[in-house]
């Protein structure tokens, strides 16, 4: 087939509209289409145009891409098709030998399922181990720490099936490279799983929460019929491994040991007692840059004109979002970070005593109110102490300031944006009005927050409504803290995904520092599995 991109419409343009567009970029009309990237351009307001990237299958495609070889926008159509590195027939035929220990994956977060996804669709039954409940255990104790501030360490936003990804807007676009087509399969093992099919080819796909609950249960589901277990309310206190660092096993905080020779480490960002227990056995860590700031809450109808002018609420569409990115006078880049359209800002904290803010969007986005982080970096070599795992103390201690500034129950604080520009405590809000729960209190973020990021965020705020009109509304609320935006460290790991001193231990996903949203953690799960795969292999010839 022939990849036509860049074939741009008007909203309003009907199938034959489509058609024709085609047989003017071909000089013919293909036999079959189908479309596989839907974006808009929004740069000029009055003017919005949808823009697709179609496969078509014409005659004589061979002739025709000789003869268009110097169009950038004609191409032949990549395959997509994902390639096993192992058949489930070799998988499971290794599995049978009595010599044979699955691997354990800890965590089920998106890197975690997706990796122990593709090791059973392998035929190797993986056993993946979560400290948290399961999805919709956890969806309740999470609901009842927003309603009614019942806090549980051990079954909150961070942890749990599904990981911190769950309670997000689901959002699935990623920058990262994909040449083997990873994405792909990511994509459509999630509409295997009951995800809407148009994540397939809309340029920025989300999920939302309610439907994330459903698509990670059967995914679990997929695993168990394949021969892999799943075991919830399971917290590993430490990674064994034996006089030449090899893995032998884990032990669980009730004594409970495991044996294992495979270790898929998918932990997430907020794994702290973990990522201590690594570091006191030895296994090389490193600190690495992360972002801090606070979430910020425009009414949607104000984006929405800012974005797509007298077009905003066209179905097509939808909520408008944004990215924004500024550098400071101290160099510093100030950025927004996970956008939510029409969604509510959220209570993720994962310790007793500390207030995190994360932002959540339904698959509706119906929401009133936009929101999205709004973070400055935070650099190792800067910033704090030169301890590996300094950076977790860095945010560990702004949230603890955030909870004392809230009142000590778990409301945040928070800062009209009017006030956080003159530099005064929000003493009344305005028209805005604060989506977080359990509650928020106004005050003076500049209290807990670095003063870099006091300065970062207020340089960078008029520079923001440059570039979108009324994102210094005054009544636009802020709210602290956001902290997580990615893990404060990594376990750096060989080509062939083992931990650089720990041959076994393979680190994965945001908590080793290797993705940053649920596409790109679900996307190294599955090379990681890959290199596990690999090497069970190799080790069984």
């Amino acid at each position: 087939m022939i990849r036509v991109t860049e074939v741009k419409l008007p909203l309003d343009h009907d199938e034959a509209d489509l058609k024709q567009a085609l047989y003017n970029r071909l000089k013919q009309f293909p036999s079959e289409y189908k479309v596989i990237r839907r974006g808009y351009d929004a740069r000029r307001r009055g003017d919005i145009q949808l823009v697709y990237t179609i496969d078509c299958s014409i005659d004589n495609e061979e002739e025709f891409l000789r003869n268009h070889s110097l169009d950038r926008n004609l191409s032949k159509t990549p395959e997509v098709r994902y390639q096993f590195v192992m058949s489930r027939q070799t998988g499971e035929k290794i599995a049978s030998q009595a010599s044979y220990v699955r691997p354990i994956v800890i965590g089920a977060g998106p890197c975690g399922f997706m990796a122990g996804l593709l090791l059973a669709q392998m035929g190797l039954r993986p056993l993946i181990l979560e400290r948290g409940k399961a999805v919709r255990e956890r969806t309740v104790d999470t609901f009842a720490f927003w309603r009614q501030s019942k806090f549980n360490p051990d079954s909150n936003v961070q942890y749990g099936e599904g990981g911190a990804g769950t309670f997000s807007d689901g959002k699935l676009h990623t920058q990262i490279s994909d040449p083997y087509h990873y994405g792909h399969k990511v994509l459509t093992e999630f509409v295997r799983a009951g995800a809407p099919e148009e994540i397939l080819y809309v340029s920025k796909p989300h999920i939302g929460t309610f439907r994330l609950v459903s698509m990670v249960e059967k995914i679990r589901q997929e695993i168990e019929s394949f021969g892999g277990q799943y075991r919830f309310n399971t917290y590993v206190q430490k990674i064994l491994m034996n006089k030449n660092r090899q893995i032998v096993g884990v032990r669980l905080v009730d004594g409970q040991e495991i044996q294992t020779n495979h270790i898929i480490l998918a932990t997430g960002h907020s794994a702290r007692e973990m990522m201590h227990a690594l570091y006191e056995d030895g296994v090389e860590i490193q600190a690495k840059p992360f972002s801090v700031g606070v979430r910020i809450e425009h009414p949607q109808t104000l984006i929405d004109k800012a974005r797509f002018g007298s077009q905003a609420g066209h179905q097509l569409l939808g909520a408008a979002d944004y990215k924004l990115v500024h550098h400071d006078a101290d160099k510093r880049g100030v950025y927004s970070f996970c956008m939510c359209p029409g969604g509510t800002v959220i209570a993720a904290a994962s310790e007793e005593g500390g207030i995190v803010t994360n932002g959540m969007s339904q698959y509706s986005r119906a929401e009133r109110n936009a929101n999205a982080a709004i973070v400055v970096g935070v650099k190792p070599e800067r910033d704090y102490a030169g301890h590996p795992l300094a950076g977790i103390a860095f945010q560990r201690d702004l949230e603890r300031k955030a909870f004392q500034l809230g009142g000590a129950n778990y409301k945040a604080p928070v800062q009209r944006v009017e006030d956080f520009l003159l530099g005064r405590a929000t003493r009344t809000l305005g028209l805005v009005v604060p989506s977080y729960k359990p509650g928020v209190e106004p005050d003076d973020l500049a209290e807990i927050l670095p003063s870099f990021v006091i300065n970062g965020i207020r340089e960078a705020l008029p520079a923001f409504n440059r570039k979108l009109s009324g994102f210094n509304f005054a009544d636009a609320v802020m709210t602290g803290v956001e902290t997580r935006t990615s893990s404060p460290v990594r376990i750096p790991r060989m080509d062939d995904g083992q931990s650089v001193n720990t041959s076994g231990l393979y680190p994965a996903g945001e908590g080793a520092g290797y993705a940053g949203g649920i596409m790109s953690a679900a996307i190294d799960g599955i090379k990681i599995a890959e290199k596990v795969a690999q090497n069970i292999h190799d080790n069984h010839q």
